[in-house]
């Protein structure tokens, strides 16, 4: 497995050197995150804790990936600047914090509401929210027959006359 660096930045502000590199990889599998890196931390000659892989991308069907690489002056500012979520991705498969590890953490149940003092605790009303009575619909109107619609003239108001 070969690379190339195709663009190199450094970043004084941020205290970080920004690299742009082609990884051929002829015949095998794109390269993970982990192997990146560490080809990344040989050329720099930088520790692995300094080197952040921030994406890698391979074309369909194509034998080289193009990855962004980020190599930091020190850690700290690494810890700064970058977001969990990537620290966390560069970092071996068994090491990660992932998300079935946060749902497995207890959560602490709500207390329970003491019961009524007349009831027992057995018969104590458990929290169910009740669906409210659908509105009364109003009383059918009866449908008036043609005549007594027509006996029925519209009083309009007779219109003011005009000075």
């Amino acid at each position: 497995m070969s690379f190339e660096v195709v663009e190199e930045r450094v970043n004084p502000l941020m205290g970080r050197r920004e690299t742009k590199l082609i990884v051929h990889h002829e015949g095998a599998g794109t390269p993970d995150r982990l192997t990146v890196r560490k080809l990344a931390s040989d050329h720099f000659k930088a520790p692995m804790e300094r080197v952040f892989v921030r994406s890698i991308a391979t074309r369909t069907g194509g034998s080289s990936a193009v990855c962004a690489v980020e190599v930091y002056d020190d850690r700290e500012t690494a810890d700064l600047v970058l977001p969990f979520y990537l620290k966390n991705r560069n970092l071996p498969k068994n090491e990660r914090v992932s998300k079935s590890k946060k749902q497995e953490e207890p959560k602490a149940a709500p207390p329970a509401k003491p019961s009524a003092p007349g009831k027992p605790a057995a018969q104590a009303k458990t929290h169910v929210a009740e669906k409210p009575a659908p509105p009364a619909k109003p009383p059918s109107q009866k449908r008036e027959s043609s005549a007594t619609k027509e006996s029925k003239a519209p009083i309009t108001p007779d219109p003011a006359p005009k000075p």
